[in-house]
This record gives structure tokens, C-alpha cells and sequence, in this order.
């Protein structure tokens, strides 16, 4: 499908984009290709990853990159001045 891109700016944890590059790596694939997944997995209502050998490997770069964070947290996370 051919579809037109454009170049955002996000801002997102530090932590939790490492996490995320970590996994595009993993997966051979960029970090905007990962996240249109996720976002499109989470449109659906789908769980973006679901095999034991992704949530593993999410785990240990979780552990890697001391991500502590949860989807609890979501809309509650404050930046440091």
C-alpha cells in the first residue's frame, strides 16, 4: 500500500525510547515502522506483541534500559524541570 509520511515531533521518556529502538532493532525494522504497528495494533484494539519470545525480549530491554514505567502510569508522568 502506498501511503505519504510526515516527519513529527514527538517527545517521549527516555527510557522507554530506548526500550523501543532496542525492539525496531530486534525486529530488523526503523522506529516509525514499529510504532505505526503499535498504534495501529492499539486502533484495533490488538495487543501489538503477543508471542513469548517478543515479551521476553521486551522484558530484558525493559530490565536493560531500567524502564519501570506501566500503561498505569500513562497520562500521569511529570517532565523535570
Amino acid at each position: 500500500m502506498t501511503i505519504q509520511r510526515v516527519q513529527t515531533g514527538v517527545r517521549m521518556e527516555r527510557r522507554l525510547v530506548k526500550v523501543l529502538k532496542g525492539l525496531a532493532e530486534l525486529h530488523d525494522i526503523s522506529l516509525g515502522d514499529l510504532l505505526e504497528g503499535i498504534v495501529l495494533h492499539a486502533l484495533e484494539g490488538k495487543a501489538p506483541f503477543t508471542s513469548r519470545e517478543s515479551l521476553e525480549r521486551i522484558r530484558a530491554l525493559k530490565e536493560v534500559y531500567g524502564l519501570d514505567l506501566t500503561a498505569a502510569d500513562s497520562h500521569r508522568l511529570v517532565e523535570d524541570a
